[in-house]
């Protein structure tokens, strides 16, 4: 009976190191990759039932992503407050972006991972440069790394240099530059697409110093941003014109669309959106006509087209596992017929023999 266990653990060791070593050379085959997942947080900072459209509207950008391949796990939903079951809600549990309520973007798997009183300045600064309490739960955490592309929409209420959190505490535009400096040296994001819908919105990224931000906003400084239309049933605005034709646009974006930001840029022209919107590409180094949209709003990972095989040692047993790589993610391939379950390792899935 010892000898027997003494065998097993030799052989789990030995295929263990075996792919501890190949792994980091697997790993090799990224380098020079910089992109390799992508992360939503979105935030709505307004409260009461008259700012229906700003709970809309992030939810609206919620279904967008979750439709596009962005996992619960790594969009960070903060909402101020809940319009499902508002007491003047007449349809209880749903939340509707379109007169014609042919959308509940409310859902049925809704995940709020800040709501309420939780909106505040200092939990969404905290969020942004990982200063948590070791007790925050994962849900709560913003766990992106220097490969991550990072969504980041706010709406509600705001003014020259300034966003309104629950009309009691304000972020300032220098504020949240510094928080996106803190980010970048720590090494927490590789590019950030920032999407800004409120009035005089364009302020909010004037004091951005960090490299590898696209910033849009859906007003110029001395500016509002309008709504678009009201729901009679409802009673109040339900959407702003900006999310509105960027959520048109992005419905008829697929996983696999070869759409571009540039195209994305081109949304909301001011004959449509009344307010001017604004853009600010200096602090980005890529061309947004070379942009997938899906490289922010989606899961598509960028790596490169090869093959590595892996030579499992004779203490392990026979055989080969190759892994392929492919435009639209990793994939593996078995190449020897063996049962296989899946492990991680620096995002590079591998076969670990059963």
């Amino acid at each position: 009976m010892r000898m027997k266990l003494l065998m097993i653990v030799i052989t789990y060791t030995c295929i263990s190191h075996h792919f501890a070593n190949n792994v980091g050379d697997a790993s090799q085959i990224l380098k020079g990759k910089t992109h390799t997942n992508n992360w939503a947080v979105l935030v709505d900072t307004s409260r009461f039932w008259f700012n229906y459209r700003h709970v809309a509207n992030v939810l609206s950008m919620y279904r967008s992503v979750k439709r596009l391949g962005i996992p619960d796990s790594q969009i960070i939903l903060m909402v101020a407050d809940d319009m499902a079951c508002n007491p003047r809600n007449p349809r209880p549990a749903t939340v509707f972006n379109n007169a014609h309520q042919h959308i509940n973007v409310y859902g049925e798997d809704v995940e709020v991972d800040y709501r309420g009183y939780e909106v505040t300045v200092e939990n969404f600064v905290r969020l942004l440069t990982g200063r948590l309490a070791p007790s925050t739960p994962r849900s709560k955490r913003l766990l992106t790394d220097d490969g991550s592309n990072i969504l980041i929409y706010m709406t509600g209420h705001g003014g020259d240099g300034f966003l309104k959190f629950q009309d009691s505490e304000e972020i300032t535009n220098v504020e949240l530059a510094d928080a996106f400096e803190q980010m970048w040296q720590k090494k927490r994001y590789n590019e950030i697409l920032f999407i800004i819908d409120t009035c005089q919105a364009a302020s909010m990224y004037e004091h951005f110093y960090s490299p590898n931000i696209l910033a849009i906003a859906s007003s110029l400084v001395g500016e509002d941003s309008l709504s678009h239309h009201v729901d009679p049933a409802i009673g109040v605005y339900i959407i702003d014109r900006f999310t509105y034709y960027a959520l048109e646009f992005l419905e008829r974006v697929t996983p696999n669309s070869d759409r571009t930001l540039a195209q994305f840029l081109q949304v909301c022209p001011k004959r449509v959106c009344i307010s001017t919107v604004g853009v600010r590409q200096d602090l980005y180094q890529r061309d947004p006509n070379d942009v997938l949209v899906t490289e922010f709003f989606g899961s598509v990972r960028n790596v490169e087209l090869t093959s590595h095989i892996l030579e499992l040692p004779k203490c392990g047993g026979p055989g080969k596992v190759g892994l392929n790589k492919s435009n639209s993610g990793t994939s593996v391939k078995e190449k020897t017929p063996v049962s296989v379950s899946y492990v991680y390792a620096d995002q590079l899935p591998i076969h670990r023999v059963s």
